[in-house]
């Protein structure tokens, strides 16, 4: 039998939550509860919950405001990454009542009666709902995701016609917020080789570009047993991502490209 062995530190101790209660004169009230980790905390070693009760007639419509609110009313040390608050900059993905979303557009109405966030899952956490994303913009990287072509000696721009713009509706949109990465099964088992969804999705971006010219040097590098082919169209990627796009499809896409070079 399979034993596996979680990392230091990365058991939820159940019994060090805190609980935050909301004004006496609170009527709509929600709870909250909220994955607290702090490396430098001495005393405090393992992640736990705290739970906070909200007073919703005083609180925005977006889990971020209720996050927002938490930090500025109840407990400042609570970390969280946001900025653009319009699901723009990916900065606010996170997990929560289950799945990966971004707490700028997930609306209150839409969660459970009580909210459950957590940080990106199978990603190392750096304080509370801050996941390390170093390897996943690494992995990012790694795949020239930036036009390649040969400079241009008539000093024109490089010209696509509308059909061939049209191939880049729903790869160019991606925000990278890693939603999707962090939801793929195969990726939480082999994301040190698996380059999952987003980073795949980013990859064929350029390979549908008319105006790039590096296609095949792009297909080389992604023929590979791990970094293409871990993909078992799960699914969870596209039934994650908050700006409704296909990483799936995109991976299916680079997959037919290399077998059409084949035949």
């Amino acid at each position: 039998m399979v034993q596996l062995t979680l990392p230091q530190n990365s058991k939820i101790d159940k019994q060090a939550g805190k609980f935050f209660k909301a004004p006496a004169d609170a009527k709509n009230i929600k709870k909250v509860e909220v994955y607290r980790y702090d490396p430098e905390d001495v005393e405090q070693k393992n992640p736990h919950i705290d739970t906070f009760e909200v007073d919703m007639d005083k609180c925005g419509p977006m889990v971020l405001d209720i996050l927002i609110k938490i930090k500025g009313e109840q407990d400042s040390s609570l970390t969280f990454r946001r900025s653009c608050r319009e699901g723009i900059c990916g900065s606010c993905s996170m997990n929560i009542d289950g799945t990966n979303t971004l707490a700028c557009t997930k609306p209150i109405s839409d969660c459970s009666s009580t909210i459950k966030i957590y940080p990106l899952p199978h990603m190392p956490v750096i304080k509370d709902l801050v996941s390390d994303l170093t390897h996943f913009y690494d992995q990012y990287k790694s795949v020239k995701p930036w036009l390649q072509a040969e400079e241009s000696t008539s000093g024109k721009e490089r010209l696509q016609s509308p059909e061939e713009r049209e191939k880049l509706d729903g790869l160019y949109e991606c925000i990278l917020c890693a939603c999707c990465s962090t939801s793929c099964p195969s990726y939480w088992w082999n994301g040190d080789k698996y380059l999952g969804p987003a980073t795949l999705l980013q990859a064929y971006r350029f390979i549908a570009d008319s105006r790039d010219e590096a296609t095949d040097e792009r297909l080389d590098a992604l023929e590979d047993p791990f970094k293409l082919y871990r993909c078992h169209t799960i699914m969870n990627c596209t039934n994650t991502c908050p700006k409704g796009l296909n990483p799936a499809k995109a991976i299916g896409k680079i997959k037919q490209m290399i077998a059409d070079r084949k035949a």
